[in-house]
């Protein structure tokens, strides 16, 4: 059994129209919703093997608050492929995960993150800015996550977590 984390970065901000999309940072509400996240993960006594994510200025900014609320127990690593991913490129750092790795989490964009929800677990939702995925999925291998191989275990937004 393998789980999966799937987190889409937080609101970032589109104040300057100068800088290119790969350098636009969070803005307020999106490092709020990155606490509440990280706040979250503790509640839920979240551990993984390995984090990887898109290099892009607002998920890095995402990870670094997340990680300040909870030691997720590794050191995030950071692949081009997720920035602006298609859904097999993020298929493909799926499967390069290291199968002594039983969870995992990765951080990344729409509409990437959404697709891969998709596909896992055949269930389609929408995630808005740092909306969390928790799947698991059967198997020895993370090559075995393939389409429909996953369970959507629970499903959060900074929004829900508004009203606990």
């Amino acid at each position: 059994m393998r789980t999966l984390y799937l987190l889409r970065h937080a609101k970032s901000s589109w104040k300057d129209a100068t800088l290119p999309d790969f350098e636009r940072p969070l803005k307020g509400r999106g490092r709020d919703a990155a606490q509440q996240i990280g706040r979250f993960l503790v509640s839920k006594k979240v551990a993984v093997g390995a984090l990887i994510s898109s290099p892009s200025v607002r998920t890095r900014q995402t990870i670094g608050i997340v990680l300040s609320h909870v030691e997720l127990g590794v050191e995030p690593q950071f692949d081009q492929r997720i920035y602006e991913a298609s859904l097999s490129a993020l298929v493909q750092v799926l499967s390069e995960i290291p199968d002594d790795t039983k969870a995992a989490m990765l951080v990344g964009h729409n509409p990437g993150m959404e697709e891969m929800v998709a596909f896992l677990t055949r269930e389609s939702r929408h995630m808005p800015t740092c909306a969390l995925a928790k799947i698991s999925i059967a198997g020895s291998s993370w090559k075995e996550a393939q389409r429909g191989a996953g369970k959507l275990e629970w499903f959060v937004t900074p929004k829900d977590l508004e009203d606990l």
